[in-house]
């Protein structure tokens, strides 16, 4: 940081690094792309399904946590290994199949799903007919793929007994699992249902009454046929179901069909069920896989028919998210990502990201397990997956951009001081840890840099404060220290400006101010707070105060400012020891006393005594001699009056108020009028316009002013013109030119114009009488009034003198 606009040093250009965009606007379209990257990255995981088989693991992971029994109203009779060694190879004649469906009606079963294809006549399908009839029984029929969906239904005189027939097409997934089923499928230009709907319908319609009759109060499973959609994000009544297969099967619900026929079947085990008939043997089973395969083993189509009944009954069938749905709920972890990408810290993204894939987990697992919904979660966690590591990717990319930038602008900055020496570094690795090097390079320079400026603030002998926004002390340099040791024990550090200075006494201002003195020790220490913008600029001018050991010190404030010239809010307050100034100022006001006053006086005493002399002495030596003493004895005295003034110019406090120009003039030529009578020098005066106001010191602009109307007549000949003139001129300022017939004067001449006791002759001019104090005084009076003073001159073509000050607006 540099200080106030008066001690900054001048600004020196130098290679500086800008990038083309702002840090904000490349951090926003860097953000907004990745989001828009990541909403792509949720489409086509939903629609183009890029991800098909990480959600299908993520689904069956998810099911097999969930185990659930079938529902106890449903058994299964297995014609299994043993019964197919006990009663003869498979298919059994049909009067077997019949012994066998008689006897699951005999035990009590409320409805018979055989799982048998009964496409083909054979003996005893009388027999198996009147079996059909002995209890509600559900038969397949079967649609071949190769005769073009061509339906394969049971002979005729079974399809007439049986209660109901269903489709028992199971089609896998592309990776050959089976995770549901199709409720409805079209062929022979009719919708056929799956095998258990009928049985369902029949339940729910009271046609079957289970043991404690619970379903029949269900509504009905009609719906929309295939491919039907509604507003709702799940379908009511969709054309396929996700299954939640189960291996476990409660004790007693599976029962082989050699037990069945043997009588060994306890009394009661298959009485108000639903008794799925079906081939387990080895050789007679289709393997199916499912996601619990893995866990339980193959699933037989039986136990699938099973399973997809028990979660129909249920209202446990698994239904999955419409797309566009999944899409929308997709995007929320996304949107939430986003918004921390914008405020939080680096590891806090961290544990959002993970956090938000932790809930998109549990959130679809619990939907799937509660409400039997399948959210999937992997489009969320591809997004999350995807936009972190390219965010963290593209925030450490502008990092190092940025670093790259700012220490080649360091490198470059044409202000670091040679003095103090950079200590190299090896600089080994990638890419990251070279900068990571040059960061510690560069931090290593700006730790010395800050020793340096410390060790030479501590080393000024003026006490040196900075302040901050609120006026507490932040920094105090040894000096500072030293200087309010006496007053409080207590470091500076962490206290009010107003409580440290406001121990010193005002003295006074040094420039001349609207407020007066009175008015500030009125309003002391008041004065001193840097937040009170109104009164702060006195401070920033400068005040005198003095402290408790009577020294004197000159108080300034300067606000502190940046690299790029803006206020920083710090005040850099310093403290100048003009104890021994004061000292000579009031050695120099002695000194000016005793010219204007002791030397003075026996001066004019000489003087009147030569006056007397003269009026009675009527030897013509003695007069001549008195006149010699007299011309002498003037021209000491004009000597020590020019002293003095130019004395008092240089140093004293000036009374500024408000001054017309013009009358100044008028002033100074009635003053050198006798002079200019006595020569014959008329002496013109011209004014342009109104208002030649000025805000000056009266007394000295006038004898600044005439100073130079008598240069002006006495460095020219007899009965000639003085040309005086005063008018406005451009940036708000105002013109006196005083022009001169005279003998004028060289360039070398002009050059040492204004110094103190140098006086120029032009060949041909007479001699004159002065000191060379004259145009010294009026230099210094006009740059004190901030303004200019310019000569032109020529040998033998007169001198122009122009006196530019600036205007009064009212204001001061």
């Amino acid at each position: 940081m540099t200080s106030d606009e008066s001690l900054a040093p001048p600004h020196r250009a130098g290679p500086t690094w800008r990038p083309a965009l702002s840090v904000w606007q490349r951090f926003m379209w860097e953000w907004l792309a990745i989001g828009c990257f990541g909403v792509a990255a949720v489409f086509f995981v939903v629609f183009w399904g890029i991800a098909t088989n990480f959600n299908r693991l993520v689904y069956d992971r998810m099911l097999t946590m969930r185990s659930q029994p079938l529902a106890p109203e449903i058994s299964v009779v297995r014609i299994d290994d043993d019964s197919v060694s006990e009663l003869g190879r498979w298919p059994w004649p049909r009067t077997l199949q019949a012994r066998l469906i008689d006897a699951v009606a005999k035990a009590g079963a409320a409805a018979i799903v055989y799982d048998v294809l009964l496409t083909e006549p054979s003996e005893g399908d009388d027999a198996l007919a009147q079996a059909l009839r002995s209890a509600p029984t559900y038969l397949p029929l079967f649609v071949d793929p190769r005769a073009r969906g061509a339906v394969v239904r049971p002979v005729p005189e079974l399809a007439a007994a049986a209660a109901g027939m269903g489709h028992i097409d199971v089609e896998p997934d592309s990776d050959g699992i089976v995770r549901g089923v199709a409720l409805q499928e079209r062929a022979d230009g009719s919708n056929w249902p799956y095998l258990v709907m009928p049985l369902l319908d029949d339940i729910r319609s009271g046609k079957i009454a289970l043991a404690d009759g619970r379903y029949r109060a269900r509504p009905m499973s009609a719906g929309p046929a295939a491919g039907a959609s509604t507003g709702s994000a799940i379908d009511e009544a969709p054309s396929r179901v996700l299954i939640p297969f189960s291996g476990s099967v409660p004790n007693g619900a599976q029962v082989s069909a050699r037990d069945l026929l043997d009588g060994n079947l306890p009394s009661g085990a298959l009485a108000g069920k639903i008794v799925f008939v079906g081939l387990t043997a080895s050789g007679l089973l289709t393997h199916l896989a499912t996601p619990i395969t893995g866990t339980w083993g193959p699933t037989s189509d039986t136990l699938l028919h099973a399973n997809a009944l028990s979660a129909l009954l249920r209202g446990r069938e698994i239904r999955p998210v419409r797309q566009r749905w999944l899409f929308v709920v997709s995007l929320a972890p996304l949107a939430a990502l986003l918004a921390g990408l914008l405020f939080l810290s680096p590891w806090r993204t961290l544990l959002l990201t993970i956090g938000l894939g932790i809930f998109s987990l549990v959130l679809s697992a619990v939907l799937l397990d509660s409400a039997c919904i399948w959210l999937s979660p992997v489009p969320a966690l591809i997004a999350l997956a995807v936009v972190y590591p390219l965010w963290s990717w593209r925030r450490l990319e502008m990092t190092m951009s940025r670093l790259q930038g700012e220490l080649q602008r360091l490198a470059d900055d044409p202000d670091d001081m040679p003095i103090i020496p950079v200590r190299p570094r090896n600089v080994r690795g990638d890419a990251l840890e070279r900068h990571i090097a040059l960061v510690e390079q560069a931090a290593d320079r700006m730790q010395d840099m800050k020793r340096f400026v410390w060790d030479c603030l501590n080393s000024l002998p003026e006490p040196i404060l900075v302040a901050d926004r609120q006026g507490l002390i932040c920094v105090a340099n040894k000096a500072a220290r030293e200087c309010f040791a006496p007053l409080s024990a207590r470091p500076l550090e962490g206290r009010l400006l107003t409580e440290m200075l406001g121990e010193m006494t005002f003295i006074k201002t040094i420039a001349p101010e609207p407020v007066s003195d009175a008015e500030l020790i009125a309003r002391w220490p008041e004065v001193l707070d840097p937040t009170d913008l109104d009164r702060v600029w006195i401070v920033k001018r400068g005040i005198e105060v003095r402290d408790h050991a009577e020294r004197d010190y000159l108080l300034r404030y300067a606000r502190c400012r940046n690299a790029r010239g803006e206020a920083s809010g710090y005040w850099v307050v310093g403290l100048a020891d003009v104890t021994a100034l004061h000292a000579a100022e009031q050695a120099r006001e002695d000194a000016l006393r005793l010219l204007s006053h002791d030397m003075r006086s026996p001066h004019a005493s000489v003087l009147a005594l030569i006056e007397d002399e003269m009026a009675i002495s009527r030897s013509e030596r003695v007069r001549t001699l008195l006149e010699h003493i007299e011309r002498y004895t003037r021209r000491a005295l004009t000597l020590a009056d020019d002293f003095v003034q130019l004395t008092r110019a240089e140093s004293q406090a000036y009374v500024f108020e408000p001054v017309n120009l013009a009358d100044v003039v008028l002033d100074a030529s009635d003053e050198i009028w006798p002079q200019a009578r006595a020569k014959g020098i008329f002496v013109e005066t011209h004014f342009e316009g109104d208002g030649h106001w000025i805000h000056a010191d009266r007394s000295l602009m006038t004898r600044a002013v005439t100073n130079l109307l008598n240069n002006a007549v006495k460095y020219s000949p007899a009965e000639t013109i003085v040309h005086v003139s005063v008018t406005n001129g451009t940036n708000d300022r105002i013109h006196c030119r005083i022009a001169d017939q005279g003998y004028g004067m060289t360039e070398d001449a002009q050059a040492h114009l204004f110094e103190r006791f140098r006086r120029f002759r032009t060949p041909g001019q007479p001699h004159s009488q002065g000191a060379g104090l004259g145009m010294a005084l009026v230099k210094t009076v006009v740059t004190r009034h901030e303004g200019e003073v310019t000569v032109a001159s020529e040998p033998g073509r007169g001198t122009t003198v122009t006196v530019s000050v600036p205007r009064w607006d009212g204001e001061a």
